[in-house]
């Protein structure tokens, strides 16, 4: 018999965590301080729960926490209480300070600071609770391990006195039902049922919560199945006849090898018993009671999800492209398309969901520092810092996952900063930047994507990439220009990137270069630069022209009208003052109809086609190029080539070519994002997309709407580590698969699902 699966979903507690340490916490809405908190984690790793003298006890729920941060101050405005705050402690009062970050979505999260006496216990608490987050396990308990979950927590929200107030009880339960009938149940159970009674914690055993919850929620669905097993009766027992066909028939997987996962008999019943009925004389019966009967229905042997397959469990050495990737379009917008806010924190909340492939809209900085800022064009959203993005990025990439992480870069900026965007990647990703192919896997025409084994803990720039002999004598020309510092030197660019006297043979990758000749040259001269120093630099090669129109780029800032033949920077700048003007007109509240008008006759700047080639160097397994069609496509067979398409495009292709584009889809890399409509940030159904083995489907994250959570759900299989094996007959080229065809697909047993 196959050894029965048990689910581990607990990560270990560490002791000095159960025994708890002191702590001051900060309460950034209030401003206040709680001082002496005696801060614990039960030994479950349900919560982190905290009490101080004369105040109830407060908790954090450790599957809502997707943080822990070591280092970050609390925002204290007052000067003097910080001053007060700092000095009650050994160290600095930033590094005494660890964060909990907690919330139910990406967006609204809680900060809550915890300031220890010392630098080591804050160092030592940092280390434990990162172990026990983020544990995606704990997201798929069964609802029996959930409701000694809520249990805890009611016995952890004591007051002042030590003691359960009967109002918490009301409150978890009150949900369709009135007070008078919740405590009338506590009543019937021996326990004080007053509005302002208190219960003590030792009388609230979860025997009597269990009890208790069946009285306020009664399983009625539970006992009509129980009754008619029984046949109508009104026995109050099922034997073991009776239970083992409906195991096989009604709860055992039709599909699974019988090998593995045996049928149901006579030992395996009794099992059950043993396990889950408490009435002893039934026991020894061999019977099963209505209450064993529920215990075993909500336990994990039960689960509606594959709990083994909740650990990584898939091959992790097939090529890129043989798998589903956890993908997010606009990472930097926190809200909307149109007068969005953009933040830093998105891209660490994405990433410590499991998104393995993030965006960044990157446009020339005018400020005084010019540096390159992430925003989403002209649509009147705020900007952040590049910088400060890949900071993050390097913060949070691998917390949750090991395997690697795509940087999908729109690029609009100038050469100059484009070189600082370059640069920030070198210097603060440093080893974790795949700046070169690996070895044994060549930038060549018919060659495989390297797997996500070999990419583990290393970050990939998907960005525009020159032709390999334009970048070569391109990046010589720039090494040579920054060894010299020629003051005398024709042409040079300051920090404005203002640039003149241009060569003109410099051009992109585009599909008609598929020969992979001195590709290596690039990289090659960036591992033997020689050091980087401020100051002019000598530019060439660089091209002050605005950069051309793409039509690979976000289509809700594409011009959907003719382009006339005025100067592109004079009406950019009037639409640009009519946005704001009819901003300001409208007291800066625009309808939906107005949004999406706007959008629609706002002329936008693609992404530019003029690439520093410091830049282009650093791009090798995810090179965009604009589409051409699957024949093309097929015969260059280049597999690091890889193109987006907008939802519209992409049904317009699944309706007219489905199994060229599956075909398309085993070989390179395809990228789906949201149509530009979307100006809520609402999300398309990615199921469809995925049918077709595209591998980014790219949503908003910022929004848990249907898709989202499909998104999700879908991606919490394989450890959360954000890749997932495509079906067999997705991956291999001698098999033809059209996701809308009724035909059964060989070696593969339908399930047919419904939900009562």
């Amino acid at each position: 018999m196959a050894k029965q699966f048990e689910f581990q979903w607990q990560i270990p507690v560490p002791e000095y965590l159960q025994n708890g340490a002191t702590f001051d916490r900060w309460d950034e809405e209030s401003g206040t301080l709680e001082p002496k908190c005696l801060v614990k984690v039960d030994e479950n790793g349900f919560f982190i729960y905290w009490k101080s003298e004369g105040r109830e006890g407060q908790v954090r729920e450790i599957s809502q926490v997707n943080d822990i941060r070591l280092g970050l101050a609390p925002k204290i405005n007052d000067p003097k209480t910080y001053a007060e705050i700092e000095v009650k402690g050994n160290g600095s009062l930033e590094w005494r300070t660890v964060t909990i970050c907690s919330g139910l979505d990406l967006v609204n999260i809680t900060y809550t600071p915890l300031i220890a006496a010392d630098v080591d216990t804050s160092r030592e608490w940092f280390e434990g609770l990162r172990q026990l987050t983020p544990n995606t396990k704990a997201n798929n308990i069964c609802p029996m391990t959930s409701l000694k979950k809520h249990w805890l927590k009611l016995c952890l929200m004591v007051n002042p006195s030590g003691k359960i107030p009967v109002r918490s009880i009301t409150r978890t339960f009150a949900s369709g039902r009135t007070e008078k009938m919740i405590m009338q149940c506590l009543k019937d159970l021996g326990l004080p049922g007053g509005k302002c009674d208190e219960i003590e914690p030792a009388d609230f055993t979860f025997e009597k919560f269990y009890e208790f919850y069946h009285k306020i929620c009664p399983r009625t669905d539970i006992e009509d199945l129980f009754k008619e097993l029984n046949g109508g009766t009104n026995r109050t027992y099922l034997t073991i006849p009776q239970l083992v066909p409906f195991f096989n028939d009604r709860q055992r997987d039709p599909r699974l090898n019988e090998i593995l996962f045996p049928y149901y008999n006579r030992k395996r019943v009794l099992q059950i018993i043993n396990t889950y009925e408490k009435d002893l004389d039934y026991i020894k019966q061999e019977w099963l009671s209505l209450d064993g009967f529920c215990r075993y229905l909500m336990s994990d042997e039960n689960a509606p999800v594959f709990l083994d397959r909740l650990d990584i469990y898939m091959d992790m050495d097939q090529p890129l492209s043989h798998y589903y990737i956890n993908s997010s379009h606009n990472t930097y917008l926190s809200g909307r398309q149109f007068g969005g806010r953009s933040s830093v924190e998105m891209y660490r909340q994405t990433l410590l969901a499991g998104c393995r492939c993030v965006e960044l809209d990157c446009w020339d900085g005018t400020r005084e520092d010019q540096e390159p800022i992430i925003t989403h064009g002209k649509a009147m959203c705020t900007d952040i810092l590049f910088k400060d993005v890949i900071q993050a990025i390097k913060e949070t990439a691998f917390v949750t996952s090991q395997m690697p992480v795509i940087l999908s870069f729109e690029n609009h900026c100038s050469k100059a900063q484009q070189y600082k965007m370059a640069k920030y990647c070198e210097d603060i990703l440093g080893d974790l930047l795949l700046k070169r192919p690996l070895e044994l896997i060549p930038l060549e025409p018919g060659m495989y994507l390297p797997p996500p084994n070999q990419l583990q803990q290393r970050i990939l720039i998907k960005n525009k990439r020159l032709k390999p002999e334009v970048e070569k004598r391109s990046l010589e020309l720039f090494m040579k220009g920054q060894q010299e510092q020629n003051d005398d030197l024709e042409i040079v660019f300051d920090v404005s990137g203002v640039v003149g006297n241009v060569d003109g043979e410099e051009g992109p990758l585009n599909d008609d270069d598929s020969s992979s000749s001195d590709t290596m040259s690039g990289e090659e001269i960036i591992q033997n630069k020689p050091k980087i120093t401020n100051g002019p630099m000598q530019a060439s090669y660089l091209d002050p022209t605005t950069p051309n129109i793409d039509t690979d780029a976000h289509p809700e800032l594409k011009l959907c009208q003719s382009i006339d033949t005025n100067d592109p920077d004079e009406d950019e700048k009037k639409r640009s003052d009519s946005f704001e003007k009819k901003e300001e007109d409208e007291g800066g509240n625009l309808t939906a109809e107005e949004e999406i008008a706007l959008m629609s006759n706002y002329k936008y700047i693609g992404a530019t086609t003029n690439i520093h080639p410091y830049l282009s160097a650093m791009v090798n397994y995810a090179q965009p190029v604009k589409f051409q069609g699957f024949d093309v496509a097929e015969e260059r067979n280049v597999h690091y080539h890889m193109s987006s398409f907008n939802e519209n495009t992409g049904l317009g292709y699944l309706k007219t070519q489905v199994i060229e584009l599956v075909n398309y889809n085993k070989r390179q890399m395809s990228r789906i994002y949201p149509r530009g409509g979307r100006v809520d940030s609402s999300n398309y159904l990615p199921q469809i997309f995925w049918n077709a083995g595209c591998q980014m489907v790219a949503l908003n994250f910022q929004t848990p709407d249907l898709a989202m959570q499909l998104n999700q759900g879908k991606f919490e299989y394989n450890g959360n580590c954000g890749y997932l094996l495509k079906p067999d007959f997705m991956r291999r080229p001698d098999r033809t698969f059209d996701p809308f065809s009724e035909s059964p697909v060989d070696g593969i047993i339908p399930a047919h699902c419904s939900v009562q």
